[in-house]
């Protein structure tokens, strides 16, 4: 039991997820919940201990408020172009969150207190401008317990791998299978072994995002269309058995290969000389479907060495009703047997899970397309 957990927050089922090993950070950010006091108060009261963000989440924070237009005309009037009003924006956000966690940080050796800074989507696919941006942002938010958000896409993955041989925090994110999370784990080792080699502290820290919730809603899809085209009761019955199943199923089998690849010889050295392991973080773990429990993906892949990163309105129904037990590697035949039927149902889950990254790359572009633009007429329109 955590020894900082009083009996009376037990009550609390995000505090009691500490027990087990997991730590929750909040998907989200913006001027509004560091102005209210409210992130500090989710630290303090809900044992936050970190934060990610995305393109998506500034938009909405930026554009869907007047939260930062004093701050925008300011630098509008400065001269600022829009890129440079974006970053002075976004990192003057990220700063101070990092500020609010840098004790849990330090109290946690390295292990918590992060906050997720994005690299321009736009880059998912350019390894060296990716590599560019990933050093410029972390020099420009100067904090030791920021992350550099890195895509885990082809492109991605080399400029990942070289991060982490340069000390710099990643969380590699929009990975959707087991192919996608093996090459980062072993880059994540390999970066780790160049810092070896070059006799260089392994003092860096990364997570792996694994994206949850957005499976079950593609292969749900198709297996609703398998359904309605099913020529017999059975086969429908088998068919809408399957609803609901492939994403758990998926991210339990992920930390399964993620035990092995950190308990491999090849790491355990580094670990020797003070590595960490790169935790999966669950990623995109609100439930969709409203037909769900919409705390099902959190309650279901609770284990050690892993992170949940909640939105809100998910943090909200995890403390009022979230019931916590040791789900991650529950059912594991159950998982296994899951990818079969898909399979049997002529459900292709390579290129599902790749559809998925393609769209997830372009779902964080468009937003930083919207806000980018929305940003331009603000500022011709302030600079004046």
């Amino acid at each position: 039991m955590h020894p900082n957990l009083t009996d009376t927050r037990l009550a609390n089922s995000l505090l009691e997820l500490q027990a087990f090993g997991q730590s929750v950070w909040l998907d989200n950010i913006s001027k509004a919940i560091l102005d209210s006091g409210e992130l500090k108060k989710l630290i303090d009261d809900d044992g936050l201990r970190g934060v990610t963000s995305n393109p998506t989440i500034f938009e909405k924070a930026i554009n869907g408020s007047q939260d930062y237009d004093a701050a925008l005309k300011q630098l509008a009037q400065a001269g600022r172009t829009v890129d440079e009003i974006y970053e002075a924006l976004v990192i003057d956000d990220i700063r101070r969150a990092t500020d609010l966690f840098r004790p849990l940080f330090r109290a946690s050796g390295g292990v918590d207190g992060y906050v997720s800074l994005e690299v321009s989507p736009k880059l998912a696919n350019e390894t060296q401008r990716t590599l560019e941006e990933a050093r410029r942002l972390w020099k420009q938010v100067d904090r030791p317990n920021v992350m550099i958000k890195v895509p885990g896409t082809p492109a991605g993955i080399p400029a990942f791998e070289q991060l982490i041989s340069e000390g710099i925090n990643v969380n590699v994110t929009l990975m959707f299978s087991m192919e996608h999370y093996v090459r980062v784990a072993e880059a994540y080792v390999r970066g780790l072994q160049a810092r070896a080699r070059n006799g260089q502290p392994l003092a860096v820290a990364s997570v792996a995002s694994f994206f949850v919730s957005r499976v079950d809603t593609l292969v749900d899809k198709q297996i609703e269309e398998r359904i309605a085209q099913a020529a017999t009761a059975g086969e429908r019955q088998e068919l809408e058995s399957l609803l609901g199943k492939t994403a758990v199923a998926n991210s339990r089998l992920v930390y399964q290969k993620f035990k092995e690849i950190f308990s491999r010889r090849a790491f355990l050295e580094l670990k020797d000389k003070g590595a960490q392991v790169q935790r999966p973080l669950w990623a995109s773990t609100s439930a969709k479907n409203p037909k769900y429990r919409d705390v099902l993906y959190a309650e279901e892949l609770i284990g050690p060495d892993t992170v949940d990163t909640m939105p809100p309105a998910t943090i909200d129904a995890f403390r009022e009703h979230g019931r916590v037990r040791a789900s991650l590697e529950e059912g594991l035949a159950e998982a296994k047997d899951v990818f079969g039927r898909l399979a049997g149902a002529c459900v292709d889950m390579d290129a599902a899970t790749e559809k998925l990254q393609v769209d997830g790359v372009k779902l964080f572009a468009d937003s930083f397309d919207t806000l980018m633009k929305s940003l331009d007429s603000k500022r011709q329109g302030l600079a004046k």
